[in-house]
């Protein structure tokens, strides 16, 4: 992996009760680069990505964040809205009282960026996720693949520094997965963002990520690079 990591977990670690879900982990992810994170269910994957966003406290280790330490000595540092995180979660949870637009004024509001500015990031963010024509619609009124598009406009909207994702596309077919995993990374790879992907589907990691680290019982099994010469012509 080239430079400096921009996410570094040293031996972190999470138990529920007498349950060790994450342990030990250690992990570097360079800036820039999407890492997938694959395993079955409850193999710790998607509360790794939890420990990251400062959604779980881990109980011992250290996580640190664009040379941040934001948890350590089993306790969260910086709190989740301080990480710089989008976060798309596999039931998307958007706020169903709130149009699309709705949903991304918000975002941009809670960490207090201008009126002015808020309407040139929803344009440009509605662009990136091909759903401007969805910006006065209200969630429950758009398709699945419409809905996928609009959470990951909402996580994109505030230029995040590390995009989080849970399974989000879990729900959709071949094809459309295939479509909005190849225009998120375009997207991310234009705003220089670092990716955490969590995912169970292995094919899905190899076309999406730049490394795969596979999981098992609260451990890194082992870790791959993709060969992208294998997706240069499909």
């Amino acid at each position: 992996m080239k430079g400096e990591a921009f996410v570094r977990l040293a031996r972190v670690t999470k138990r529920y009760g007498a349950r060790t879900v994450v342990d030990a982990v250690s992990l570097d992810i360079a800036e820039g680069e999407i890492v997938a994170l694959l395993g079955a269910s409850g193999c710790g994957k998607t509360t790794l990505l939890r420990l990251i966003a400062g959604l779980e406290t881990p109980d011992a280790g250290e996580i640190w964040i664009a040379g941040e330490r934001v948890a350590a000595d089993g306790r969260n540092i910086s709190p989740p809205r301080a990480r710089g995180i989008g976060f798309v979660f596999q039931d998307l949870a958007l706020w169903s009282h709130l149009t699309v637009a709705g949903n991304l004024d918000f975002v941009l509001s809670s960490i207090g960026i201008p009126k002015r500015a808020r309407k040139m990031r929803i344009e440009e963010a509605l662009q990136m996720g091909r759903i401007e024509k969805f910006a006065d619609t209200y969630p429950h009124r758009m398709s699945g693949g419409e809905q996928q598009r609009a959470a990951i406009a909402r996580a994109l909207v505030s230029h995040p520094r590390l995009l989080l994702l849970d399974e989000p596309l879990s729900s959709l077919d071949a094809d459309l997965k295939a479509n909005l995993l190849a225009e998120l990374a375009t997207m991310q790879k234009a705003l220089n963002g670092t990716t955490v992907h969590v995912t169970h589907d292995r094919e899905e990691a190899a076309a999406f990520a730049d490394r795969v680290v596979m999981m098992r019982e609260g451990k890194i099994e082992r870790v791959e690079t993709v060969d992208r010469t294998r997706f240069a012509n499909t």
